[in-house]
């Protein structure tokens, strides 16, 4: 990723009856409900991007030294492997001096293609991967890319691969939307319940708790969608896109389990806390209220 890359909200978690997003980061034509974002973008997931240790295996393998190949897209000339974040630079230093040039400028441009072309990100990271398939953040880098092209069944795979090198939880609440994406709203909620998803704290366990909210939901079973947010962190006087993001879903949740008036004050608050306009609460409040709000 690089270094002035912008936090990911990927988060298909929000269940609700909204109309459906075009899943513009990606070829998925998936209906995303109840995304909280205002943006008709594809969801975007908060935490760990990049965050896994590389593969440190003295020897590269015979294939992270090809060339490049046709099918791989361009490379602008200004972008450079130093605009790599050092961490994940030091987790290709198992690869051959050209090569790893190669793979870093490859994650560049997909870090600064994930919002605007989605599809082109995907083949930067694609890319990157055939270069480096042993290495845990080109992996992760690939599925990220993948989840924001709405290629569920591929960003599961190599966020797997991922978890597999490193160890840890990785981007569960990730994986989690993916099943949904999939059609598979039980296998979310099953995440939500794994010993992985037990080690999660702050926004990363919020994140993950929206998804399965959204997984309820997919299933008509709103009041459990309800009970699965409710937390200490469901608290109004919190402000910021992680708390507007959890608000709104909130809300979401409580409308459709016909607790509508309830849904209206956290539509509100999640208005309130909504400093950076991401959000489309004070629609939700005015499309329920009739416009008398």
């Amino acid at each position: 990723m690089s270094e002035d890359n912008n936090d990911r909200r990927p988060s298909r978690g929000d269940g609700g009856n909204r109309p459906s997003e075009s899943r513009d980061r990606n070829p998925r034509a998936q209906d995303r409900r109840g995304d909280p974002r205002r943006s008709d973008g594809p969801p975007r997931r908060r935490g760990g991007e990049g965050g896994f240790s590389g593969d440190r295996r003295g020897n590269s393998a015979p294939s992270d030294r090809r060339p490049p190949r046709p099918d791989e897209p361009d490379l602008p000339d200004e972008v450079e492997a130093g605009q790599l974040e050092p961490a994940v630079r030091r987790d290709l230093l198992s690869l051959d001096k050209n090569n790893a040039t190669a793979v870093a400028r490859h994650l560049v441009m997909t870090s600064r293609l994930l919002d605007d072309d989605p599809q082109l990100a995907l083949l930067h990271a694609r890319a990157a991967r055939q270069r480096a398939g042993r290495i845990a953040v080109v992996r992760e880098t690939a599925g990220i890319a993948a989840y924001h092209a709405g290629e569920w069944a591929e960003a599961l795979s190599e966020l797997r691969a991922a978890r597999r090198m490193a160890g840890g939880p990785g981007l569960i609440a990730v994986m989690a939307d993916c099943e949904r994406g999939l059609g598979r709203p039980e296998r979310a909620i099953e995440l939500g319940r794994s010993d992985e998803a037990r080690e999660l704290t702050g926004e990363e366990a919020s994140e993950l708790r929206i998804v399965v909210a959204g997984a309820r939901m997919d299933l008509n079973q709103y009041d459990q969608a309800v009970v699965t947010l409710q937390t200490p962190d469901l608290d109004a006087s919190r402000s910021g896109t992680a708390a507007a993001r959890l608000f709104y879903v909130y809300a979401d949740a409580l409308v459709a389990a016909g607790r509508v008036d309830e849904g209206v004050k956290w539509f509100l608050n999640a208005a309130a806390a909504d400093v950076d306009g991401e959000t489309d609460a004070e629609e939700r409040v005015e499309e329920l209220s009739g416009g008398s709000q």
